[in-house]
């Protein structure tokens, strides 16, 4: 099959390159408005229905009409002078506001984007008094827009409606200030805009400096982002149209993600031919640069093809998990892997082919065998010092892993920044209501079998939940229209993002609930706190199921791709160090040196699938040189060296293309945690173990490693398959065949 791919692409190279370029270009126009579709922000729509906060929001929707796809901003109005609001103020507040709520917010025009990209959120706002501070310092008014916070539109809708409320109210003597979610998105993107952008542009640039440095060729350092770019814009309108079909809802953060997986795997790819293409014409310089590609093409195309499966068999089993989040992001990185893998049997084998020795212009490397450099002196020090080696490399990663002692998990949802306006407008509400004011914890009680409720009916429940121990005020009882359902919202003296509002919410809050709930009725306990209270019990149960299942699929994989016992088991092995190291690393830098509540939660999870299935890539490359090098005659540790000489390249320029790219997350507020531990996992499975710990295991056991199947070296009876220089020539088409 893998053979048959590249054997057609490199044959009729550009109608392969026109047909990616025409879809790519097609569904790169349409995936932006497909995404639009498929995404949502709220966590606890992620959440099995038997959690109690899933029912919570189930029956906030049906009973009391709330809208699944709304998110809320909190506005404060006070007078311009800080003098306490009077009736005519209060009068002054509910008048402008009648006139936001009737008031259509056009979305702003975008001119550096095409109005196609970008889906029209043009919106009616609902607007509504909240409540009024006891000394009178303020009123607040809830707003709730249609949306994620994190869609563009979205936000740049939130931005009119912002300006204009804000122009409006200091017309009539009144300031104003924002907060929730969606504002804290926005002030923090607004805060970061520049730095992002300069950020991404510098990463951007040091990925096409590595290539530039890597092939001494501007073609061969752009092509590969291009190439990547169309296949990108493939797989996310098949991502997209796999959601809608299986009607999956994907978090708002999966596409910013496959973004980032697909750029760094695809280059990865890419570079891994590219090497080996230069490798094969410098050999073999009167060959055409066709069947070069072809060959090569087969050749590595079955090590990328292991490492591509590898990946969608660590995401796949996230379709397993409980918690949704998970479960959805697993099934679509899988699908855009696999648009990346097809993308690299077919259009990166093209490229090849049509550009030919012109890949590597202006370059004249090819005219000539590079001479002993780095790379040939590091593989002699590894075939040389084994075992020193290795002690080595596993001492840096014990010490990294310690930092394991103490992990936490955080179950926040980012942080918004001091000194943003946002921030600066929580804390002012802060100062004299209960902070849990602007996201409440709410109680829901339904009667059963359809009978009536009354709020007096109600009334121990309500002064129940006023004497518990962190609750700063109950709100009073809302009925729904038919008086069937109930809604008290209680809110927490603590911050709603906090572990404290958690623990509230989970421990003495439905405690509470559960012993004061009237006879015939049934309650539920919902919100932000009770939500990622719920979210943390989710995840526990997660961490325990998809590690071993993913760990599984990946060592049976390793096992059919290897044909070995032993080599699996070590590979496995080390990138469980890596694992470890990385994890541990991540908590020394923000658990205990930033003072952060903890890692965040979808950190051990995503990281274990990202530096087990990516860092394996490295390890399939390594181990399939070197298990070619063991087939040639000559002392085991000698082969090893020789692997890493010419591995060494493409396997520390892929690493540090990955680095970069995953890199680029920390440009996105919130992100930090995730940008940090996925590039220094990616830094140390390409650098310390595929090109150190592995090698110098092979090195120490020998072709032993390769048990029971040992590689058997080539005899002086037929045509060696490599120069006396090393380079390997092509094999011989018998022996092609029968492998």
């Amino acid at each position: 099959m893998i053979r048959a791919l590249t054997r057609y692409s490199t044959k009729h190279p550009w109608k392969v390159i026109v047909i990616w370029v025409v879809l790519g270009v097609a569904l790169s126009a349409l995936a932006p408005g497909l995404m639009s579709r498929v995404t949502q922000s709220r966590t606890g729509d992620f959440l099995p229905q038997s959690y109690d906060s899933a029912a919570a929001l189930r029956v906030a929707e049906e009973r009391f009409g709330a809208d699944p796809d709304a998110t809320t901003v909190t506005v404060l109005v006070a007078r311009s002078d800080g003098k306490a609001l009077g009736a005519a103020d209060q009068k002054r507040i509910e008048a402008e506001a009648a006139k936001l709520a009737k008031r259509r917010v056009v979305m702003p025009r975008d001119d550096d984007k095409p109005a196609f990209l970008l889906p029209d959120r043009s919106q009616t706002p609902r607007v509504a008094p909240a409540m009024t501070a006891p000394d009178r310092s303020f009123e607040l008014l809830s707003v709730q827009l249609t949306g994620t916070p994190t869609d563009e539109g979205v936000q740049g809708v939130y931005r009119a409606f912002r300006d204009s409320a804000r122009t409006q109210f200091a017309e009539a003597g009144m300031r104003t200030g924002f907060t929730g979610g969606l504002a804290d998105t926005v002030d923090t993107t607004d805060a970061h805009e520049i730095a992002a952008k300069v950020g991404s542009a510098l990463i951007m640039g040091l990925i096409i400096l590595l290539n530039v440095l890597a092939f001494r060729s501007v073609l061969a350092a752009l092509l590969p982002l291009l190439a990547v770019a169309f296949i990108g814009g493939v797989a996310g309108g098949a991502v997209a149209g796999a959601a809608m079909l299986t009607g999956r809802k994907l978090d708002a953060g999966t596409p910013n993600l496959i973004t980032v997986v697909l750029l760094g795997i695809g280059i990865d790819y890419l570079l891994f031919l590219l090497f080996r293409f230069r490798e094969q014409l410098r050999a073999r310089p009167e060959q055409p640069a066709r069947e070069a590609a072809e060959q090569v093409s087969a050749r590595v195309g079955t090590a990328i093809a292991s490492a591509a499966l590898t990946i969608v068999a660590a995401f796949a089993t996230l379709g397993v998990a409980t918690f949704g989040q998970f479960r959805s992001m697993g099934p679509a990185i899988a699908v855009a892997v696999l648009v990346m893998l097809a993308g690299s049997l077919t259009l990166m084998p093209a490229l090849l082919a049509a550009c030919g020795r012109k890949m590597f212009w202006p370059s004249r490397t090819l005219r000539h065998e590079p001479g002993e450099g780095r790379a040939a002196r590091f593989g002699a020090l590894i075939g040389r010092r084994p075992l020193t080696m290795l002690a080595a490399s596993i001492a840096l990663l014990a010490a990294l892993g310690a930092g394991l002692v103490g992990l936490r998990m955080d179950y926040g949802q980012g942080d918004s920044g001091d000194g943003t306006p946002s921030a600066a407008t929580a804390a002012e509400i802060s100062r004299t209501l209960p902070a849990g004011v602007s996201d409440p914890t709410s109680v829901y009680v339904t009667a059963d079998g359809g009978g009536v409720l009354t709020t007096g009916r109600l009334d121990g429940l309500s002064h129940a939940l006023a004497q518990v121990k962190g609750v700063g005020q109950v709100a009073r009882t809302v009925l729904n229209k038919d008086h069937h359902a109930a809604r008290i919202d209680v809110y927490p003296t603590a911050d709603p993002q906090t572990q404290r509002a958690r623990d509230l919410a989970s421990g003495p809050i439905r405690a509470t609930v559960a012993q004061h709930t009237p006879a015939g009725t049934t309650a539920h306990v919902g919100g932000t706190a009770a939500v990622f209270a719920d979210v943390s019990t989710a995840v526990d149960h997660d961490l325990k199921t998809v590690f071993p299942v993913a760990a599984a699929l990946i060592a049976l994989i390793l096992l059919l791709l290897l044909r070995s016992l032993l080599a699996p088991v070590i590979l496995m092995l080390s990138v469980g160090l890596g694992f470890a190291a990385t994890l541990g690393a991540a908590t020394l830098l923000f658990q205990h040196g930033l003072g952060e509540p903890g890692v965040n939660f979808t950190l051990p999870l995503v990281l274990f699938l990202f530096v087990v299935a990516l860092g394996t890539d490295y390890n399939i490359l390594i181990s399939d040189r070197i298990r070619e090098e063991m087939r040639r005659p000559g002392p085991a540790r000698a082969a090893v060296a020789r692997a890493v000489r010419h591995t060494t390249p493409a396997i520390a320029t892929a690493g540090l293309v990955l680095a970069a790219s995953f890199a680029t997350l920390a440009t996105t507020p919130g992100n930090e945690q995730i940008a940090f531990a996925m590039t220094l996992g990616i830094l140390l499975s390409a650098l310390v173990l595929s090109l150190v710990l592995v090698p110098a295991l092979a090195a120490l056991l020998g072709r032993a490693v390769w048990w029971p199947v040992r590689p058997v070296p080539a005899t002086g009876d037929g045509p060696s398959r490599h120069r006396t220089d090393g380079a390997p020539t092509p094999e011989p088409e018998q022996a092609r065949t029968s492998r």
